[in-house]
């Protein structure tokens, strides 16, 4: 016997397919995201602009001390 006829025979309601659904509130009623999704885009983006400015600082070291002192470059303000 398949599990939907069991449920059925037994009185059961059909067994539901998003059991690991998100079960936290919306932010708005008529917008499918909810609280949960809003704390991890969040938490997502900060991560994600610590790495920016992560890279923008090594990208800078790079241009002012270290392309110079390899003879790449000079800098236009020691010239």
């Amino acid at each position: 016997m398949g599990e939907a006829r069991r449920r059925a025979t037994k009185g059961l309601p059909p067994r539901s397919l998003n059991s690991k659904s998100d079960q936290s509130p919306r932010i708005v009623s008529w917008l499918p995201i909810t609280q949960k999704q809003k704390e991890q885009f969040y938490a997502i983006t900060i991560r994600g602009g610590w790495i920016g400015i992560g890279m923008l600082l090594l990208l800078w070291i790079v241009v002012r001390f270290v392309g110079p002192a390899a003879g790449w470059w000079i800098p236009a303000d020691i010239k």
